[in-house]
């Protein structure tokens, strides 16, 4: 399906103040841009809307490079909508798309979604070798009858918060930063998959979840974590790596889920992750990561318990 032909499908006569991107993880910086889309819009009386890529232009442009995201599609929709604009327009970045030029893509906002008004971020840019700068941009208003609103960066310890910034303090396992700079913890979604049993077997079973595609994993170790499974909430430990007292192979996301006694296998659950425990430890013996599971599962439970308010009602 071409560009036009996605767009035209959310055609709207309303005017729209419209933002364009990613918005992978959709953090602090993206809930202040799209803040300040809703004041633009309500300004000019328009709607706001959001076009969001349902894949990465990275697959597009550098195929070769694997950009690990931070949300699923599925949620990343949810997540902009609770941000409460008005119209939410998924787009796919496809290779006709990166061809074409800047002023080709906002006649097309105007035509679809009769845009008034476009709103950025200062280092955005789209449109063929990325030639729609800001400035660029507002030169093609003036012409087209456009207004362009360029937002700030919203800072964490000195550096912007960004997707790149949010998957670095994922990939380093600094939880407490990717949630500070998520607004949320980090959540992860997959399904249950069968095991070999060994948790069950040292009197500690573990759901075996296969996440998401192309979601990022946080970096190997144990994670005090709440998981959400028929439709509640319980309390978690979660060990992300490769198992080496067991010498058990490839990388897996193991959850054991506190005070639960029911069957999972083939369901969908989600895990949220509120701080790192320690790192992955090969054991001398089975007795001796017992004990430590059992230090684990205690601290995992008082830091829940601290940081309960942490989690969203609705995740």
């Amino acid at each position: 399906m071409s560009v036009l032909e996605e767009l035209a499908r959310l055609h709207t006569t309303n005017p729209t103040v419209i933002t364009v991107g990613m918005f992978d993880g959709v953090h602090k910086g993206h809930q202040y841009l799209i803040g300040c889309l809703k004041e633009s819009a309500a300004r000019q009386g328009c709607a706001s809307g959001v076009i969001t890529f349902t894949n990465h232009p990275r697959s597009v442009m550098r195929p070769d490079v694997r950009v690990p995201l931070l949300t699923t599609p599925e949620d990343r929709l949810r997540l902009i909508s609770e941000q409460g604009v008005d119209l939410v327009v998924p787009l796919s970045f496809t290779p006709d798309l990166s061809y074409l030029r800047a002023r080709e893509f906002v006649e097309l906002l105007k035509e679809t979604l009769n845009m008034r008004g476009l709103v950025v971020g200062p280092d955005f840019a789209f449109g063929y070798q990325r030639e729609g700068t800001a400035a660029v941009l507002t030169e093609l208003g003036k012409e087209l009858g456009f207004t362009v609103e360029v937002v700030e960066p919203v800072e964490f310890e000195g550096r912007i918060v960004s997707s790149t910034a949010v998957r670095s303090s994922v990939q380093a396992g600094e939880m407490k930063d990717a949630a500070w700079m998520l607004s949320r913890p980090f959540i992860l979604t997959g399904f249950v998959v069968e095991g070999d049993q060994r948790g069950r077997q040292i009197g500690f079973p573990t759901a075996n979840v296969e996440s998401e595609t192309g979601i990022i994993l946080p970096a190997d170790g144990i994670y005090a974590t709440w998981t959400q499974a028929d439709g509640k909430t319980y309390p978690s430990a979660t060990n992300i790596g490769f198992r080496p007292t067991f010498g058990a192979g490839g990388r897996k996301m193991e959850t054991h889920i506190f005070d639960y006694d029911g069957d999972l296998y083939n369901a969908k659950i989600r895990v949220a992750f509120d701080r790192k425990l320690r790192g992955e430890i090969k054991f001398d013996g089975v007795d001796a990561l017992v004990n430590q599971l059992h230090v684990d599962v205690a601290q995992a439970r008082v830091a829940l318990a601290e940081d309960a308010d942490m989690l969203p009602p609705s995740w």
